[in-house]
């Protein structure tokens, strides 16, 4: 073999093997078997004539020779695409798929009715649209944009901030008729907290009074979730009092199904952020959604805009 053998098919095997560190992960990515994977990579290195992965039973690595590879790999493969679009913008027609990981709850509820509009607008483009509140590695899972709330330590990405997303402590009626209403704060620590399990620092609360006076006090209970759903489906079904992001429970603020305690005070916002990863930022298609989901992020109820970020 020679150069004439690099193909972009093997190309983009090899550079999702070493963004992944899996030969079946991306077979199963990819929708083909393994086989036609290791297949590729076989005929890559011999058409570059260097070896490009040290394998083992238990992971796949990059040699030297393989992470220069890469990295010119990257590159190619992103102005390959972008020369798509552009041949493809002068029909007005962006195509293409684009991969977006998400916070579940918010997922769920605000952003996936937005990708509809979204579709509907640009039909030729497909959305994979993950939903999990871990912190995935956007390079290894193949996500070109992530929404996050929390703060974020990922400096490698292209950050726009959304906005603030509010906060609110909120209770059923009949939660509120069975246990009494607190009207200080220093109540709460005699009713039922629901607390989500995978946010730090979930048993207290840090409150701003009507004077800018802070209170901190605990904040427990016997029911503690990892989802925002469910800890939605708690509040409805009575189980205690809940610090929750408003655009988690405004339809049922609106319904009489849920009300808000303690209204003159505040809990801190929380950041509503999108990452991008650099390498695909460039991208036609990518841009389009950037620019619609941040358009669309003052519609959500709770998020407080903040100046957009260029």
């Amino acid at each position: 073999m020679d150069n004439s053998d690099v193909t972009l098919e093997r190309m983009r095997t090899f550079v999702r093997v070493a963004e992944r560190g899996s030969l079946s992960a991306v077979a199963r990515e990819f929708g083909v078997g393994q086989s036609t994977v290791t297949r590729h990579l076989r005929e890559l290195e011999e058409a570059v004539g260097v070896p490009l992965l040290s394998r083992t039973t238990r992971r796949v690595t990059l040699t030297d020779e393989g992470s220069r590879y890469y990295a010119n790999g990257v590159q190619i493969l992103r102005l390959v695409e972008q020369a798509g679009d552009e041949a493809r913008g002068k029909r007005g027609a962006p195509a293409g798929m684009i991969r977006i990981s998400c916070t579940a709850a918010f997922g769920v509820l605000h952003v996936s009715r937005r990708i509809f509009a979204f579709q509907d607008r640009y039909p030729d483009i497909g959305i994979d649209l993950s939903l999990t509140d871990e912190r995935v590695d956007l390079v290894r899972e193949g996500v070109d944009i992530a929404l996050r709330l929390g703060p974020l330590t990922d400096s490698s990405m292209k950050l726009r901030s959304l906005g603030q997303s509010r906060r609110l402590l909120v209770a059923a009626p009949a939660y509120l008729a069975a246990r009494g209403r607190p009207v200080a704060p220093q109540d709460l620590s005699a009713h039922e907290g629901i607390r989500m399990s995978n946010v730090a620092g979930s048993d207290t609360l840090a409150l701003k009074g009507p004077n800018d006076e802070r209170h901190v006090v605990p904040f427990g209970g016997r029911f503690r979730v990892d989802h925002g759903l469910a800890a939605r489906e708690a509040l409805i079904a009575g189980r205690g009092i809940a610090p929750a992001h408003r655009w988690l429970v405004d339809d049922l603020l609106a319904a009489g199904r849920l009300e808000a305690i303690l209204p003159d005070y505040s809990l801190p916002g929380t950041p509503l952020s999108m990452l991008i990863v650099p390498e695909r930022a460039g991208i036609a298609r990518v841009r389009l959604l950037v620019d619609f989901l941040v358009e669309q992020a003052g519609g959500i109820p709770g998020i407080e805009r903040v100046q957009p970020e260029r």
